[in-house]
């Protein structure tokens, strides 16, 4: 990402803004205080509207002391109503970022209700409107919710998260809010109708994907040791949520079967979250025979426990080693190259060395069409990394070819990536 200070929020300058941050209430609350900092050294000017339980988790005067403006936290302040207060400060925001949003806020603000400050502000506004909900697990899965979450987005709400994993209840699952910072970038990410540059310059419209319905996989999958543990890797599904938004810019259909990562869905593009490697299996193969091109940038896990504890796995005295027993987990983007109806297939090879040689194996060995290589040992590049570079491999008629694409930030690869994907695609149906 670049400086804060050269950072823009919805295609222009974030400096300057006026963002009003509401804050609800949930534990994720404390979160909001970073969000604001952030927000403020990049030059917005921020003012926070809190809720009557949102006070139980943070003080308002946490959030004045970080923004340098008094904090607004009820409809019925008689000194700020004496010039419509609420209204003022309606027409003052440029964008209304609500950040925790609550089940109990989300069902308010979809049912149009105005009964406190910070409803009533969302109803007055004209400004762009942008939420990050957090909420336990079965919460957030609940058909009321999901049909709020809906109503929410047809209103012109834009919704970022949430995220998958440990909540404070205990719980395992998607609920939390993000991370500050991954606000912050969701937040730079054009908005609709801001345009992703092309990477050639030419804007010829070669990689239009228009009418095509792409299927990528992205981030880690988590494999369930005992209830409170899992085998994991450092995949922070950076690289597919790029893939997934270069893609929905040219036009195509796009659903992302996401593992757990603490990223906003990027706008047009259809998310379904899954934990594991099977679960991930189980979408890939509903979803292959009904798509155009498959892309498979998801770190699966090769393993997985053979029988999960159903406690807690105990440290015991005298014992210096644990032995676990792991099964192999379904390969899924060889399973998805192999059907008889199989789309276009294209896979992801990290490596740590000889990039090439296990590429190139990995591309026969599996069925693919074309394989997408990178370093992961690389300093700066690869996982967690906010740039990449990449081996781009694949099949044709006169056997393997080739092309290297150099470090570049991993939005303008992931642009790369799909219009290649698209032209050997082309080709592959001529020949």
């Amino acid at each position: 990402m670049s400086s804060l200070s050269d950072t823009r929020l919805d295609g222009r300058q974030i400096a300057g803004r006026r963002i009003l941050l509401g804050i609800s209430a949930g534990i994720a609350a404390y979160k909001s205080a970073q969000l604001a900092r952030l927000l403020t050294q990049a030059g917005a000017e921020v003012r926070v509207v809190m809720t009557e339980g949102a006070q139980a988790f943070i003080a308002p005067l946490t959030l004045q002391a970080l923004t340098g403006e008094a904090v607004r936290t009820s409809l019925l302040d008689p000194e700020a109503e004496a010039g419509m207060g609420h209204i003022e400060l309606a027409r003052w925001a440029d964008t209304i970022l609500i950040a925790p949003a609550t089940a109990d806020l989300m069902a308010r603000l979809a049912m149009g209700l105005a009964d406190d400050l910070l409803t009533t502000l969302c109803l007055a506004s004209d400004a762009d409107k942008v939420m990050a909900p957090a909420m336990n697990q079965a919460m957030w899965r609940h058909p009321a919710t999901r049909r709020n979450a809906a109503q929410l987005a047809d209103d012109g709400w834009r919704l970022l998260g949430p995220a998958s994993g440990d909540q404070a209840c205990g719980d395992v699952g998607p609920g939390r809010m993000l991370e500050p910072e991954a606000i912050l970038e969701a937040l730079l990410a054009p908005a609709p109708g801001v345009a992703i540059p092309p990477t050639d310059g030419d804007g010829d419209g070669d990689g239009d994907a228009a009418g095509l319905h792409l299927v990528i996989t992205a981030g880690p999958t988590r494999e369930p040791l005992d209830p409170v543990r899992y085998l994991s890797n450092h995949s922070s599904g950076k690289m597919g949520y790029a893939l997934a938004a270069a893609a929905a810019a040219l036009g195509a259909r796009v659903t992302l079967i996401s593992g757990p990562v603490a990223l906003a869905t990027p706008e047009g593009v259809e998310r379904l979250d899954v934990e594991t490697a099977s679960e991930m299996h189980a979408a890939a193969q509903r979803l292959a025979s009904e798509c155009d091109l498959f892309i498979g940038c998801a770190a699966v896990a090769d393993y997985r426990a053979e029988s999960p504890a159903d406690h807690k796995i105990k440290k015991r005295e005298g014992e210096e080693s644990l032995t676990l027993r792991l099964v192999k987990n379904p390969d899924i983007i060889a399973e998805v190259a192999a059907r008889a109806d199989r789309p276009f297939v294209v896979g992801f090879a990290a490596e740590t060395r000889d990039l090439e040689a296990y590429a190139r194996d990995k591309l026969a060995r599996k069925g693919l069409d074309m394989i997408v290589a990178n370093d992961v040992s690389q300093a700066g590049l690869g996982f967690g990394a906010d740039d990449n570079a990449a081996l781009l491999l694949w099949r044709d008629g006169e056997g393997e070819s080739g092309e290297a694409l150099p470090p570049q930030p991993k939005a303008a690869l992931a642009r790369a990536v799909i219009e290649r994907a698209l032209e050997r695609r082309r080709a592959a149906a001529t020949d």
